[in-house]
């Protein structure tokens, strides 16, 4: 009965307060959008749109979180709380039940978000495309889940979804949205024709997510449903709060970001650029529509905020342009710490540059604005720089411990799965990379938090069990070996080490580490030839070189090069970049020239090998390896590549070796 009396006070008094507070509020999540590139495309005066929510707003570089990956983050921006604690961890969970892979599901988030806490309080929520609202929740509102255009993904009647248990809240508005959901197919020549230049050939091809071409068309398809549902809700329930997400921003800079502002290309790139060039651009103009026609729509004490959940690098090439070719990218790599946070209209207090803000500030700003007392359990601040809120929402310690209840906990990653939309979700995550690792991903993730937390000994325990589980996978044992590390247990640790390099030589951070017990052991020269193996695999890894130059007092090694290796050296770097934007013949040309200046100079036959492999030709690239291996026997990375390459079955053209620099000439 406590209990029930602290909740109801607490409600009681978040509805007191909603009565301070007016207008409505619009939330507009757009995924991976780049705040660098957002400025560029300002400066020349393009999104004209942003241009007014900077003008006339607040806005500032959200700070997100690790890991980068969106379900991760958007719960956290939704709960205003961070992955510990909301339970999300990664795109995918494991059913406990089958072994199988699902995607992960509003069940399996641990808290409330805030649409939950504001349903609770009495105000109206709409919530369309969210990542993990499915199944949808009941909520004094509608919920439009993430699963709806995956749901409705093939033709009627065709492949798609038969099942739309859960889809929306209520049941009933599926039948209602549907007229507005675009699939793939319905999209027309005019349509794609800003974004990417392609012939009714390709128009025509069966849908895959494998297909760049398809998968573009899904993205675009499945935002501008997302646009009209959720601006129909809008203007025709009007809710206290909407909340609409889109995702097309993040999947088009994943598919062709390497594409953005690039020069000229040569080979499958210059194809690539010559039908998708100017796609991660425009949609970023589209974006920006987007933006405006939600600045439209909002009444005059409305307030819009418009964010993303990180950035995303675009324009940069591959050191191997083959990575490319199918899609399948190591998706975090080019992911940026720092999204976009803009705050438009009622209450918005006008030019306001706002300083680093949390994803973790957004849920309680939000609460505020809606006249809400945020909770002490939100770890995030209310952005008062930003927005004018009645002083007593805004401070610390706050009136309200928690709103969070024993029935908040979620259910098992088993209580929730439709089979036929799983199986699109996870085609759609493999197309974009982020399926690409055999261990279980949230638990690995769950792992590392720990461990950047200080709870060296539960990050132990987790991936003890994940090595248990994943006995191969050489990353594991790494990671495993700094919780043991971090614990004082050096010879466990040393012995994780170990275990990875055998099973993945080309590891740098095992190297390191290696190097780092066996110098607090005293072993000098053993530390040092781990630290130099590392930077043999990863030249600018900037630990091993900070390593070296402090146990050898910033003396450079006893060999210098001389200078027609220095000049042929710089000739391979100019090889490597040719290499990268797809001109393979003028590389080649490029390593030609450096070898009769240097023809000792094993960098040189080193990167012919990384060359020959991107064009196909396996035997001259296990060739130019040996010759690399001949002039420098001690070298692991060369090795490590021959090993590869003639593992690598004839005719497969496969990325297993990558153009890597090597140590610059001293």
């Amino acid at each position: 009965m406590a209990l029930c009396a602290v909740l109801l006070c607490a409600l009681s008094v978040a509805s007191a307060c909603r009565s301070s507070s007016s207008g409505h509020v619009v939330v507009l999540g757009l995924d991976g959008m780049d705040p660098e590139v957002v400025d560029l495309l300002l400066s020349e005066g393009g999104l004209p749109h942003f241009a007014k929510l900077r003008q006339e707003g607040a806005y500032g570089r959200l700070v997100s979180q690790k890991p980068l990956l969106s379900p991760v983050v958007w719960t956290s921006i939704a709960t205003g709380k961070p992955p510990l604690e909301h339970g999300i961890s990664h795109f995918v969970a494991v059913n406990p039940k089958s072994g199988a892979e699902i995607p992960v599901t509003s069940r399996m988030r641990r808290v409330k978000a805030v649409w939950n806490i504001l349903s609770d309080a009495g105000q109206t929520v709409d919530v369309v495309g969210w990542w993990a609202t499915w199944p949808a929740e009941p909520v004094r509102g509608a919920v439009v889940s993430d699963h709806t255009c995956y749901h409705f993904l093939f033709d009627a009647g065709a492949h798609g979804s038969a099942d739309p248990a859960g889809v929306t809240h209520p049941p009933e508005l599926l039948d209602e949205i549907k007229p507005l959901v675009r699939r793939p197919g319905d999209l027309t020549a005019t349509d794609l024709a800003r974004f990417v230049d392609v012939d009714a050939a390709a128009l025509a091809r069966p849908f895959d997510f494998q297909d760049d071409l398809s998968h573009f068309k899904w993205a675009l398809a499945t935002a501008d449903s997302y646009r009209a549902i959720g601006l129909k809700l809008w203007q025709e329930q009007h809710p206290d709060v909407l909340f609409t997400y889109i995702e097309a921003t993040d999947s088009t800079a994943h598919l062709f970001g390497h594409l953005f502002r690039a020069g000229p290309l040569s080979g499958e790139l210059a194809e690539q650029q010559r039908h998708y060039g100017h796609a991660a651009e425009e949609m970023y103009r589209y974006a920006d529509e987007i933006v405006g026609s939600f600045l439209d729509a909002l009444g005059g004490d409305d307030t819009l905020i418009v964010l993303s959940d990180h950035g995303f690098e675009l324009g940069k090439l591959h050191d191997d342009p083959s990575d490319t070719r199918d899609l399948r990218r190591v998706s975090e790599r080019f992911h940026r710490m720092e999204g976009i946070l803009y705050l438009y209209g009622n209450h918005v207090r006008a030019a306001r540059r706002l300083d680093r803000p949390s994803i973790l500030d957004v849920a309680p700003t939000l609460l505020a604005l809606r006249g809400v007392p945020p909770p002490a359990d939100m770890p995030g601040q209310v952005l008062t720089e930003a927005v004018d809120v009645p002083a007593e929402l805004a401070a610390v310690p706050r009136r309200v411990a928690s709103y969070e209840t024993a029935a908040s906990a979620s259910t098992s990653a088993a209580d929730a799965s439709g089979a036929d939309v799983d199986a699109q979700v996870l085609d759609h995550l493999r197309a974009l990379g982020y399926l690409d690792a055999s261990s279980p991903k949230g638990d690995r993730n769950l792992a590392a938090l720990r461990f950047e937390s200080g709870d060296y000994a539960e990050a132990a325990r987790l991936y003890a069990a994940l090595v248990k589980e994943s006995p191969d996978d050489a990353g594991l044992h790494a990671s495993y070996a700094g919780a043991l590390g971090a614990l004082g247990r050096t010879d466990e640790s040393l012995a994780e080490l170990t275990r990875s390099i055998e099973i993945d030589r080309a590891n740098p951070e095992a190297y390191h580490n290696r190097g780092v017990i066996l110098e607090a052991k005293g072993e000098r020269e053993a530390a040092i030839h781990e630290y130099e193996t590392a930077l043999q695999f990863a030249p600018d890894y900037e630990p091993s070189q900070r390593a070296l130059a402090r146990l050898r007092g910033n003396a450079p090694p006893v060999e210098s090069a001389t200078a027609n290796e220095k000049l042929a050296a710089a000739m391979a770097e100019r090889a490597r970049a040719e290499a990268e934007r797809g001109d393979y013949t003028g590389a080649m040309k490029t390593l030609d020239e450096a070898e009769k200046i240097a023809p000792r100079f094993a960098r040189i036959p080193h990167y012919r090998s990384n060359v020959a492999h991107l064009m196909g030709d396996r035997a001259g690239a296990i060739a130019a390896l040996k010759r690399a291996i001949e002039l420098d026997p001690g070298n692991a990375l060369f090795r490590t590549n021959l090993e590869r390459l003639e593992k690598e079955p004839a005719g497969e053209q496969a990325s297993s070796v990558k153009l890597q620099p090597g140590a610059a000439p001293r």
